[in-house]
């Protein structure tokens, strides 16, 4: 019998576009990939994907080529459109734990030469210089509720409490703001991840779009050549957009209800629960799926109990619950404030629907903010943002979005199923996430414990707050 092994085929010795033929060759050859791969060249490389993956739509094999984009300088705008797509993986400048200048924004080319360009330029330093002026009291605040530790250092100190004041004064910082982001993706993603950029309204976008493309072709030359602009997305876009009241102001009443019911779980199965615990069933036994369920139903309450224990009472807080779990899907329409979103969108394993970023939602206010004397230049810097805001949407409400801070509201429409929610709930609501998304998923966790309390009793939450409780300490308004 052949012995087994196991080994990498390194980026250091071989280019991704070589790995990825010498791992699609294995289908039809009897060779070890170390001999497939010495075989190869570039040339041969490039040859093999124009034929098979271009050619022929064999599109999975560029998945074996995989890239590492180190992106700097963008806007939080920008980062969104990069973030999208849902099988890369992401890391970016954190705005708990670093502090921005005066002048880390971002100045979109299409105001070159436009009569509203210093209007922008002023309301984004007005917003960087409040921030920055928010951060002594709001501090200063912090270390009266939370002293220095006997023999703690100064540089130890801050470090600790740096994200509690830090936490309260992101709310101020523009989708304009700069961060860098670090993108590992397979050239197949990457591929439409490009696409989807070059076809973006925003010029910042379709540059970063057309950079990546060259950048990429470094390493992966055959496989992102063709990566262009995509019709179907430009003009379906456009269309909606045109159809659509994004561009009107809504009125009072219909703000005051989203923010009252800022969270809605709008469809879900009434049935999801016996449709779980049958898949579970169906999964370890030899029953069809039919016979399954019809055992779910017909069983009593308090098998069903021990179906559900079964299947979630040994769960740690960092198992990964079963697969079955995908079985049943929830579907909520949420408001939740922009720099919440900005966690929020890194969870791609669920549809997410956002709608454009605007400052025509509200905006929160942390309580510590207001406790700190600060409450009167916070709100207006908020509201001048509010009025450069619809200054520039009235000429083009894409632009308008960079100056819209992290404090406003939003809406996203968003499906996932129970296994993701248990991955959502209990990372987003422990102690360590910010209280902005805590206060999320622990009101997702309670809507889908409202309709499915059999399955969700096994989240490892926390017993000490609510998210009711989080918006009576963190907030004095969330709109």
């Amino acid at each position: 019998m052949p012995r087994r092994q196991i080994y990498l085929l390194s980026p250091k010795e071989l280019s991704p576009e070589t790995i990825a033929v010498a791992f699609a060759k294995t289908s039809r050859s009897p060779e070890s990939f170390r001999e497939i791969a010495a075989e190869l060249s570039d040339e041969q490389s490039a040859q093999f994907h124009e034929k098979w993956v271009v050619g022929y739509g064999h599109a999975s094999v560029a998945e074996h080529a995989v890239l590492h984009l180190a992106i700097e300088n963008v806007s939080r705008l920008a980062v969104e459109s990069i973030e999208s797509n849902r099988l890369a993986s992401y890391t970016e400048k954190s705005t708990r734990y670093q502090k921005w200048g005066r002048e880390d924004f971002y100045i979109p080319p299409e105001l070159d030469g436009h009569p509203l360009r210093e209007g922008y330029i002023q309301t984004c330093r007005l917003l960087f210089d409040t921030y920055v002026q928010s951060l002594t009291p709001v501090r200063e605040l912090i270390e009266r509720q939370s002293p220095p530790r006997p023999g703690e250092t100064e540089e130890a100190y801050d470090r600790r409490i740096r994200s509690q004041y830090a936490d309260m004064c992101r709310f101020l910082l523009p989708a304009a703001s700069l961060a860098n982001l670090g993108m590992t993706a397979n050239a197949r993603v990457l591929e439409n991840a490009i696409r989807k950029m070059r076809s973006h309204p925003l010029a910042e976008v379709r540059q970063i779009g057309e950079e990546i493309k060259r950048v990429a072709q470094g390493e992966a030359p055959t496989l992102v050549k063709y990566a262009e602009a995509v019709p179907y997305l430009i003009e379906t876009g456009e269309d909606f957009y045109h159809q659509n009241t994004l561009n009107l102001r809504p009125s009072p009443n219909g703000r005051g209800d989203g923010v009252r019911n800022w969270c809605q779980l709008i469809d879900y199965d009434p049935d999801g629960e016996t449709k779980v615990l049958a898949a579970a069933l169906y999964r370890f036994g030899d029953m069809t799926y039919t016979q399954a369920l019809a055992k779910v139903c017909s069983a009593p309450e308090p098998e069903r109990v021990k179906l559900a224990a079964s299947l979630l009472g040994r769960m740690s807080r960092y198992d990964i619950p079963l697969r079955e779990l995908e079985h049943t899907s929830y579907t909520f329409d949420l408001l939740l404030d922009q720099g919440a979103y900005a966690e929020f969108k890194r969870h791609r394993m669920m549809t997410q629907t956002p709608q454009a970023l605007t400052a025509r939602l509200g905006y929160a206010l942390p309580r510590r903010v207001a406790e700190a004397g600060f409450e009167v230049p916070y709100r207006s810097a908020m509201e001048a943002a509010a009025e450069m805001y619809e200054r520039l949407a009235a000429w083009n409400p894409h632009v308008a979005a960079y100056i819209v801070p992290n404090g406003f509201n939003r809406r996203v429409l968003f499906t996932m199923n129970l296994r993701a929610a248990y991955a959502f709930c209990q990372l987003r609501a422990a102690a360590n996430a910010h209280f902005s998304i805590r206060r999320v998923a622990l009101r997702v966790a309670g809507e889908i414990a409202r309709v499915h309390p059999l399955l969700t009793k096994y989240m490892h939450l926390p017993k000490e707050e609510s998210w009711q409780s989080i918006e009576e300490q963190y907030f004095a308004a969330v709109a």
